[in-house]
């Protein structure tokens, strides 16, 4: 069920999924409203006559002009949400460009804009005119009159929303809030329930009651992009078995590699291991869903292309190290799922590649750290910040990672900051954390 989750999660995220399903709404709504006209006579007197119309011409006028104008304007929205694409590949890096797919407005100006032309469309082939006969759906051209008046108020809006959402803060924003609602899912994400790594318990000991051990391969060739966990564990409970994952969410994996091992107590379980191989998703691209560096990466890439050569603008970098740093002083003060995974009979069923502090820091700082050559700002704002996450970091292998980061930061600064004043400004705020 989770499995299904994830694909139909990935579905309503592509940019198709959401306008076909306005137009298919729009189709059944043009039809709605000609067979109420068919069923409905309205007044023409009074105010109606300000509001419906009952000229054959007329209305098929209104409709063409309306179904011209509202096509134009779907490829010129078009046209924007490719430019918009291309700014953002170029200036804040390829994988961004889902993240402006997915935006839902871009999606909803898109479906309105077809939809109404393929209403009108609908509407204007129901007119019928002979010699002694003629309709005209008064009521559906007047809703296609009032699309056509919210479509334009809703291309304003989208005008609005392109011109903020290119802006870098604007997307540094976006990713930061993404992030802090994505680490208090997967932090801890519960797995079964854990064993404290502090525990005392030999895990070969356990291993060796399984006399069977069974290698499973990846199904195929791509990014590790989901695993359905909970199922993972009944599964594996069920068989009364053991099961070690070498691999983790946002992991490249090539077709026949040897993803983790199978123990087993006898060969009666050896069908498992098409039963676990499909608990997991494998795709071209990475996903964000179960990968908290794929998040991290995006933000990184922003930094990264602000600190090279061609754009040189460290305020963006220094922004996307402080909206990083958020992230960092939470999850240095949670406590990291265990990678052993036990059942509710507390037997251990599950040992995973978990993702720990360090990693999560690694990912977050090593490469802007590396591309802050010759930027005395972002090396000194990076040491700022190491400072921060030590103050909120609660355990002693978290405070040794950032540590170990404030002793390369201050060797980079060393090495490539030539003016004494800034050096020693960095060397003042590295003393905070290291003593030197």
């Amino acid at each position: 069920m989770r499995k299904l989750l994830f694909f139909w999660n990935e579905l309503r995220a592509t940019f198709w999924f959401f306008p076909v399903i306005i137009i298919l709404f729009s189709v059944l709504l043009a039809i709605g409203f000609i067979t109420l006209d068919a069923v409905v006579s309205l007044s023409q007197e009074g105010l109606g006559r300000y509001f419906f119309v009952n000229s054959v011409d007329a209305a098929r006028s209104i409709l063409s002009t309306v179904s011209g104008a509202m096509i134009g304007v779907a490829g010129t929205v078009f046209s924007v949400t490719l430019v918009v694409l291309t700014l953002a590949s170029s200036q804040l890096g390829p994988r961004l460009i889902k993240n402006f797919m997915y935006i839902r407005l871009n999606q909803i100006v898109l479906g309105s804009y077809i939809s109404t032309y393929l209403y009108c469309l609908i509407v204007l082939n129901a007119i019928k005119e002979t010699s002694d006969y003629s309709f005209v759906p008064s009521l559906s051209i007047l809703f296609a009159l009032l699309a056509a008046v919210a479509n334009i108020l809703l291309l304003i809006v989208f005008i609005h929303h392109t011109a903020v959402s290119i802006q870098a803060d604007k997307v540094i924003a976006d990713i930061s809030a993404f992030i802090s609602r994505q680490v208090t899912v997967l932090f801890p994400e519960k797995m079964g329930n854990e064993i404290s790594e502090s525990v005392d318990f030999s895990v070969d000991k356990i291993k060796s009651a399984f006399p069977v051990i069974v290698s499973v391969k990846s199904p195929g060739s791509g990014y590790f992009q989901y695993l359905d966990s909970q199922k993972l564990l009944t599964t594996v409970s069920n068989a009364d078995a053991l099961f070690e994952l070498f691999y983790r969410p946002g992991d490249y994996l090539v077709a026949g590699m040897e993803i983790g091992k199978l123990f087993l107590k006898d060969n009666s379980g050896e069908n498992l291991v098409d039963k676990i191989s499909f608990l997991f998703v494998i795709g071209r691209t990475k996903t964000a869903h179960q990968d908290l560096e794929f998040s991290i990466h995006q933000m990184v890439e922003i930094a990264m292309r602000a600190l090279s050569p061609g754009v040189n603008d460290p305020y963006t970098a220094i922004a996307c190290i402080d909206n990083l740093t958020a992230t960092l002083c939470y999850l240095a003060q949670v406590e990291f799922p265990s990678k052993y995974r036990m059942d509710e009979q507390q037997q251990l069923r599950i040992i995973a590649n978990r993702l720990d502090f360090e990693g999560v820091l690694n990912a977050a700082f090593l490469q802007i750290r590396q591309f802050s050559l010759g930027s005395p700002a972002v090396i000194i704002r990076l040491m700022e910040v190491l400072t921060i996450i030590h103050e909120f970091a609660l355990k002693p292998e978290h405070k040794k990672a950032v540590i170990r980061h404030a002793k390369m930061t201050l060797f980079i600064g060393k090495e490539s900051i030539s003016d004494k004043n800034d050096l020693d400004d960095l060397i003042e705020r590295a003393r905070q954390l290291i003593g030197e």
